[in-house]
């Protein structure tokens, strides 16, 4: 419907204690945000019953015919004809009480052609009569309010506003939750924190995007321990991935691990998640909580489903998974893919590693000349040391102690080297 949105803003966020002179919402406004404002809205008939704010104003019977149907229109959204209808008042003729009610018709036609700027001008109008009770001026500011907001006018919104809060009686938790947004939306973070709190305190079902902005606000305050809370209700009540994952992430960055993988292993149990950083991450809190078996399944699964691009990284991640499971001749496969992709040989002396405990010398020699080819190694001195581990097993003892000779020019790799040495020559001694 034509005025469908405008008439949420006006009508489905009325202020807990407000009524709302509604003059029908043409089949298409939500209901309330706020049960106890939807409690107090008349219905259509009363609201068309023309106001004695003051005892001594009445709206004549001509008025009353000419307002009654331009409301009858405005329902039917045929705005012409309401304001044909408006037109033939007896504007000069009118008294207070019927300038006011007819301004408030005006305003509702103005906002639901989205003349918003309008229908705020039409509302002052109302108001600067001086016929309404503070109920109804409290129920008017917040209309204008609303409008403000709806035009994403936030320095006007918070004034607005905040002239409401003045006013109100009983504010409710949708008004705290429009201003802590408009602060927000301006870039005052710390004004929106107390009304995002006191919008989802006021009420037992906070709404997705109240429980959003809250935390939004802790987030960027890195407040994880008021975050986690919030997302444990946006899981329970609107359950999406991108909740699963930012609790987890919460999770882990309060340091609790095992924690932050149950929300994740239930995402992807649910089949949520298919992006490459998710799958990561879950494969490496899986290998880092002990459970590499799992991980390794993970990033199998996710690569045979195209869900993980086939990197260095990630073979690397298979392949230290399958380590820490034992699990070395499957581990052989994806370090020789994550080695051939690397820029470096340190992947070469990983691969050597797995080979030399399969006691695979000659493998373990192959990756280990690899490695040193490529160069850019952390510990070159380990790549030197393995090499003459793998020759020394291939019964080279000579080319062994040449590699040796070499680790020992590395602090890290030297009292190791000169074992070996030692080690040789005892051998060399006996045999002569």
């Amino acid at each position: 419907m034509k005025h469908a949105v405008i008439l949420a803003i006006l009508l489905s966020f009325t202020p807990a204690g407000a009524t709302v002179a509604q003059y029908g919402d043409g089949g298409g406004a939500p209901q309330s945000e706020s049960p106890d404002a939807a409690q107090d809205k008349p219905d259509r008939k009363s609201a068309s019953r023309g106001r004695n704010s003051l005892a001594t104003l009445q709206v004549d019977e001509r008025t009353t015919k000419h307002l009654n149907r331009a409301r009858e229109a405005f329902i039917e959204e045929d705005y012409e004809a309401a304001e044909a209808s408006l037109g033939r008042l007896r504007e000069r003729s009118l008294n207070p009480l019927e300038r006011q009610q007819a301004h408030e018709v005006r305003g509702y036609i103005a906002a639901a052609r989205g003349d918003h700027a309008g229908a705020r001008q039409q509302f002052e109008a109302a108001i600067s009569q001086g016929t309404m009770n503070a109920r109804e001026r409290a129920e008017m500011r917040f209309f204008i309010a609303r409008l403000y907001v709806a035009d994403e006018m936030w320095p006007a919104a918070i004034e607005s506003l905040n002239t409401w809060f003045q006013i109100a009686a009983d504010p409710n938790a949708v008004a705290y939750y429009l201003l802590a947004l408009a602060h927000f939306q301006s870039g005052d973070l710390a004004a929106a924190l107390a009304p995002a709190q006191q919008a989802v305190r006021l009420t037992n079902a906070p709404q997705e995007s109240w429980l959003q902005l809250l935390l939004a606000l802790q987030l960027t305050r890195k407040n994880y321990a008021a975050a986690l809370p919030l997302l444990e209700t946006l899981v329970q009540r609107y359950p999406k991935k991108n909740y699963w994952v930012s609790l987890s992430t919460v999770h882990g960055a309060l340091g609790d691990y095992e924690e932050a993988l149950v929300p994740l292993q239930l995402a992807y149990s649910q089949g949520y998640l298919t992006e490459d950083s998710e799958l990561r991450r879950l494969a490496q809190l899986l290998l880092f909580l002990g459970l590499p078996y799992r991980a390794a399944q993970v990033v199998e699964d996710a690569l045979a489903q195209q869900h993980l691009e086939a990197d260095a990284a990630v073979y690397e991640l298979l392949g230290n998974s399958w380590i820490a499971a034992r699990e070395f001749e499957k581990t052989v496969a994806p370090l020789t893919q994550a080695a051939e992709i690397s820029e470096d040989g340190d992947l070469f002396v990983r691969l050597a590693q797995v080979q030399i405990q399969r006691e695979r010398w000659a493998s373990a020699a192959v990756a280990l000349r690899r490695a040193i080819e490529l160069g850019n190694l952390k510990k070159p001195g380990d790549a030197k040391l393995l090499m003459g581990i793998a020759v020394y097993n291939s019964n080279r003892p000579k080319q062994a102690r040449t590699w040796f000779t070499r680790a020992r020019a590395h602090t890290e790799t030297r009292t190791e080297a000169d074992q070996w040495l030692s080690h040789i020559e005892r051998e060399q001694q006996q045999s002569s």
